[in-house]
């Protein structure tokens, strides 16, 4: 049997093939490596974020576990005092998923306990890992942020300076945490770390309980799939905004090209805004969400997140298959590190709305609009597994190269390297929907933006805002062909014979 495993940093992929070695299958290979990428990519994901995932079993049932973290109940008494919902810090924080995510993961076919890929994970922060040239891009980004934290300055300070590129970076705190949830992942809901962490949250002005993290639960129900020309697209359901990447795949269907593909795109922008909210809280039209139907875009979008995401891609020849896409929301999330845990916190609640009246207005217990996108696509005998890093854009990125990487003639890392657009407002530095493009984007795709009535700017290269996307597929009888890591990323795509 072959596993192939994509991850944007080499340690996870290494920690997937000591997992694969061990006698595990794909489950256990991302599982390992969305465990390590905690630990080495801390500003695209932390065990203080959310995961969403797709799983894919020899069955051919495809499930979503969609591990996004719920509003405390308390929420809307501090809400009632805000002119927005914050951004950053306390207010921003919702119970993160992730480990309960991780869990749900191993639960539909894993074959070696979560515990072995916590313990991995833990060595590596206790015996420190070299910082990449994505967390030092991250770092100086978020510069203010990390000074302005004791907990964020203690770790990815040196002397009161940043840590640099190939520097070493520990975290024993994070260490002992991990080997902490390795022996009972439900600490993190109802043991020390929960109660330290809330404890920090409400240092910090937050209103969260012991009784908030200690009834989260995940959400783990059928993909939403639909079939779009001769293959079949799987997502997870709201409040992810898979949704939106049905729709804009299945405009760019029936009316190829990408000038065609960017004005879907832009609908998918004005949809997102109008009805992507928590179906468990309140009403989400999710036939509008599929077909793009929605107004004009109404204010400013949300702030620029300059790296937000990890993903984890895996599939084997038995027919497991599955996209773990993890994530702190912005840069360092909330900008919050719990010291005693070494848990940096997510801010995935500052996608909520004030607005009452909006999907995702925020309410006690409901979950924030989510931009956390995992895909697989079957397309006759071909199927890929794909995860993206990209914010907002994550929909648009996707079914720019979707349809071409189902065809088996068409080589992933040449797919992958190929310019992209992506829109966006205040999350690409813009005041309005803004066209952005990299390099040797056609011209044909800025005169459409042109006359959409959208901003048009450009990279001035290959950009992490442009998305990093990991790939895995299998072709028909030849079982798994091939894997791909973005370019854009530090990663690395690998085939690895299994025992």
């Amino acid at each position: 049997m072959t596993i192939a495993l994509a991850a944007p940093h080499a340690a996870a992929v290494d920690a997937g093939r000591s997992a694969i070695a061990a006698g595990g299958n794909a489950l256990d290979a991302a599982l390992a490596a969305a465990a390590m990428l905690t630990v080495v990519y801390p500003h695209q994901c932390a065990i203080g974020g959310d995961v969403i995932a797709l799983v894919r079993r020899p069955d051919g049932s495809t499930t979503a576990v969609v591990a996004a973290g719920t509003a405390p109940a308390a929420v809307a008494e501090a809400a009632a005092a805000w002119s927005e919902v914050p951004r950053a810090g306390a207010g921003s924080v919702t119970v993160p998923g992730m480990v309960a995510g991780w869990t749900a993961i191993a639960g539909l076919g894993a074959v070696l306990p979560v515990s072995r890929a916590l313990a991995a994970a833990a060595d590596v922060a206790d015996g420190g890992t070299r910082v990449s040239a994505g967390l030092a891009r991250a770092l100086v980004s978020r510069a203010d942020a990390i000074h302005a934290d004791a907990g964020l300055r203690e770790v990815f300070t040196r002397d009161g300076a940043l840590l640099a590129e190939g520097d070493v970076l520990v975290q024993p705190a994070l260490a002992a945490s991990l080997r902490r949830l390795a022996a009972d992942p439900r600490d993190f809901y109802v043991g020390e770390i929960a109660r330290a962490l809330v404890r920090t949250l409400r240092a910090h002005g937050g209103v969260h309980t012991d009784d908030d993290f200690a009834g989260y639960r995940p959400e783990v129900v059928g993909a939403l799939t639909r079939t779009i020309g001769d293959a079949e697209y799987s997502v997870a359901p709201p409040p992810s905004v898979g949704a939106i990447l049905l729709g804009v795949a299945a405009a760019g269907e029936r009316e190829p090209g990408a000038p065609e593909l960017l004005e879907a795109s832009v609908r998918g922008a004005r949809a997102r805004g109008a009805h992507l909210g928590d179906p468990a809280a309140g009403p989400v039209d999710l036939e509008a969400l599929l077909a793009l139907d929605a107004p004009p875009l109404t204010g400013p979008g949300e702030p620029r997140p300059q790296g937000d995401t990890a993903a984890v891609v895996a599939i084997d020849d038995d027919g497991y298959a599955v996209t773990i896409v993890q994530s702190v929301y912005q840069t360092f999330g909330s900008g919050l590190l719990d010291p005693v845990t070494g848990i940096l916190l997510h801010n995935r609640g500052g996608a909520f709305s004030i607005d009452p009246a909006s999907p995702a207005a925020i309410r006690p217990g409901a979950r924030p609009p989510h931009t956390l996108a995992p895909a697989i696509v079957d397309r006759r005998d071909v199927t890929v597994v794909a995860g993206c890093q990209g914010g907002r854009a994550q929909p648009w990125i996707l079914a720019q190269l979707l349809p071409d990487a189902t065809d088996p003639a068409t080589d992933l890392d040449e797919l992958l390297g190929r310019p992209r657009w992506v829109i966006g407002d205040r999350d690409l530095g813009h005041d309005r929907l803004t066209l952005v493009t990299e390099p040797g984007v056609g011209l044909d795709v800025i005169e459409r933006a042109e006359t959409l009535g959208l901003g048009v700017a450009a990279f001035p290269g290959p950009a992490d805002e442009a998305g990093h996307v990991q790939f895995v597929r299998r072709v028909g009888d030849a079982g798994v062909r091939d894997a791909a890591s973005d370019p854009r990323a530090d990663g690395v795509a690998v085939l690895v014979p299994a025992s």
